[in-house]
């Protein structure tokens, strides 16, 4: 059980890896815990005053963490395999989630996150696990998606986009290659995983913008045709790829409406049990 009361770039041990994480809100046990995933090049520290909010908003704790090689989380080997998120959700987010001592869960991704979330939630068995807010997924590669990651790259050789993320990774060279040559590898582009989506068994919210360019309807549109549980979305007209930090009130207000839904359901549940 960690330490409740710690503050950023306070380091948790998961597989002979040190990674970085924060807490905010009520500690385990008083409810549910959002488990925050971050995207493709974020990390703690980029979510910004979002955690807090949420754990305000909602009154339940909210614990963030910056996977291996993001943050101030220990550097990763590159390349990274193109499984790279198969494999956080396989291998790395149970046994982090047991190392902090976490309860009932309300796991939270963006981007890369959202995807590791919903590979969690299709591939292991984990009845903490009592909901799921997707921001932004993707389970399949997008045209429009490549040429993004792609100019992404132009930006970070030659542009300003290596100096604005430098002051958030420890190896921001690292964070970004990983990233970016994974998406950008010609074996990358027939990468599918929306499979998983068919063995949900719990509520999810998913939260799309319709300017993002990393990704379009077409994957909320996958969630709708295979999922069996219950879908909520919250389509956000004129948003980016960060409806958290562009439509930050909509977003929060669509989120903890959610996880106050939630909790009627699990004490009805309870009251009837």
């Amino acid at each position: 059980m960690i330490d409740w009361s710690v503050t950023p770039e306070t380091r948790l041990a998961v597989g002979g890896v040190s990674l970085e994480y924060a807490c905010h809100g009520p500690p385990p046990g008083q409810g549910p815990t959002f488990v925050l995933l971050h995207e493709g090049l974020g990390s703690v520290a980029l979510w910004r005053d979002v955690p807090a909010a949420l754990a305000a908003r909602t009154g339940l704790g909210v614990f963030a963490y910056s996977r291996h090689g993001y943050g101030r989380s220990d550097p990763a080997r590159l390349p990274r395999p193109l499984d790279y998120m198969t494999r956080e959700a396989k291998a790395v987010l149970g046994p982090l989630m047991d190392a902090a001592g976490l309860g009932d869960v309300i796991l939270l991704g963006h981007s890369d996150g959202a995807t590791i979330v919903g590979e969690y939630a299709g591939s292991v068995s984990d009845q903490r696990v009592r909901g799921l807010v997707l921001i932004a997924p993707h389970f399949f590669v997008e045209p429009k998606g490549i040429a993004a990651i792609r100019a992404a790259g132009t930006a970070f050789a030659s542009g300003d986009l290596r100096a604005r993320l430098a002051p958030y990774h420890d190896d921001v060279d690292g964070a970004f290659r990983g990233w970016h040559d994974a998406w950008t590898d010609p074996s990358f582009a027939e990468w599918n995983v929306a499979d998983v989506i068919e063995y949900w068994r719990i509520p999810a919210l998913v939260v799309q913008g319709t300017e993002d360019a990393y990704g379009s309807l077409a994957q909320v549109d996958e969630i709708a045709a295979r999922a069996y549980s219950p879908v909520e979305t919250l389509i956000l007209e004129g948003c980016g790829h960060t409806p958290h930090l562009e439509q930050t009130e909509a977003t929060l207000e669509a989120v903890q409406d959610f996880a106050a839904r939630l909790l009627r359901l699990e004490r009805a549940h309870v009251a009837l049990a």
